[in-house]
């Protein structure tokens, strides 16, 4: 009996003992319920979409570095490519025809938003892309084709060839003066008819004698043409070329020239009395603002002169005398002030027949479309 008690005083003293510790012991830590709906994810908000660049595309005939046709447009493409949110890009020396269909193309298919084309013969390559491409805007210069989204500009360049003109008049002493064209297009034709009516207001007996190239460059070919204008008694000679070869030719023959496109006068320093030049990068800024702005428009025939800045000529040189310098500025302030009567009549052709009456302008669709040479010329237009 006393076993028994004994044990079962153990017993209790265990159990005891065991609660004891169970009591000393901390509850355990449970976590704290969640909440059904998770809280709500923390984002950055997104960084504006940065804005698209426009991507404008020039297409050259000749090299930029040649210091006529190309190199003009280039300064334009230069303060184009300076503008904010353009990306400006070019292919030069690009052969009129299928060639140029292709570079176009190219640039149509890289989604370039707008694509100057600047020879006269991109024209049809430009207006094959601007229909199989509707999206891309395209600015063809020198022609006369358009399309919804195609439209055509160039400049009034006879006004600064009717300056030169001038100024060839009152310097020649044989009263034979040289041009080096390159092909009968109205374009050209209707620069060597200004130019010789500018020499023959000044000088009626002058005579401009013509050679053509059939190319806008080649140096050799260029130099070989003026050379044989100087052969034939030419004491100035000026161009439609897109090299300074014929200005080395002169200077070389101790003959004067006058320049085109841009100031050649570093080429002829000796012999050179001005150039006609273009200033296209004030045209060209204008334009892609025009496309940036949503206003641009297609389908239009833009054309341009001395009042607008596009075309000019260059600072004379040391040969031009005081008097010469007078008589050639007071047009030039008529011309850049927007009074043009270059073209108005009693003009006749090579042959004596009057194609414009006396008191008549030639309308612009007239000057646009020319392929008769004015009177004073020698030689034709094929």
């Amino acid at each position: 009996m006393q076993r028994m008690c004994r044990m079962l005083a153990l017993c209790l003293a265990a159990v005891f003992i065991f609660g004891l510790a169970a009591c000393d012991q901390k509850p355990e830590q449970k976590p704290a319920a969640q909440s059904a709906q998770p809280a709500a994810e923390t984002k950055a908000a997104p960084a504006p979409a940065a804005e698209k660049k426009l991507k404008i595309g020039f297409v050259y005939v000749s090299p930029v570095g040649d210091a006529g046709y190309s190199y003009a447009h280039h300064m334009g493409y230069k303060a184009v490519a300076a503008l904010p949110g353009v990306e400006a890009s070019y292919v030069e020396s690009v052969a009129e025809g299928a060639d140029s269909e292709r570079v176009i193309t190219n640039m149509a298919r890289k989604d370039f938003d707008l694509i100057f084309s600047t020879s006269f013969g991109f024209m049809d390559p430009s207006l094959k892309v601007a229909k199989e491409f509707s999206n891309v805007k395209i600015m063809h210069c020198s022609g006369f084709k358009t399309a919804p989204n195609m439209s055509n500009y160039f400049g009034r360049m006879y006004q600064a060839r009717y300056l030169t003109g001038m100024i060839a008049g009152l310097m020649t002493k044989k009263n034979i003066i040289g041009y080096v064209a390159a092909f009968p297009i109205p374009e050209v034709i209707r620069g060597i008819n200004a130019f010789t009516l500018g020499a023959r207001s000044v000088n009626p007996q002058a005579q401009v004698r013509v050679v053509w190239t059939k190319t806008w460059y080649d140096p050799a070919l260029e130099k070989d043409a003026a050379v044989s204008l100087l052969d034939v008694g030419a004491d100035v000679l000026t161009q439609h070329q897109d090299s300074p070869a014929p200005q080395e030719a002169a200077q070389q023959r101790g003959a004067y020239c006058i320049g085109y496109n841009s100031d050649m006068s570093s080429f002829a320093p000796k012999a050179n009395l001005t150039s006609a030049v273009w200033n296209w990068a004030p045209f060209y800024v204008k334009t892609v603002e025009e496309v940036r702005n949503g206003v641009w428009k297609g389908g239009q025939a833009i054309w341009e002169g001395m009042d607008k800045g596009v075309v000019d000529i260059a600072p004379y040189g040391a040969a031009v005398p005081e008097d010469v310098k007078a008589k050639v500025e007071a047009k030039r302030a008529e011309l850049k002030a927007g009074k043009d009567d270059i073209f108005v009549g009693p003009i006749k052709d090579q042959s004596g027949k009057e194609r414009i009456a006396a008191g008549q302008k030639a309308p612009d669709a007239d000057l646009l479309g020319m392929t008769w040479f004015v009177e004073g010329i020698v030689g034709t237009t094929e």
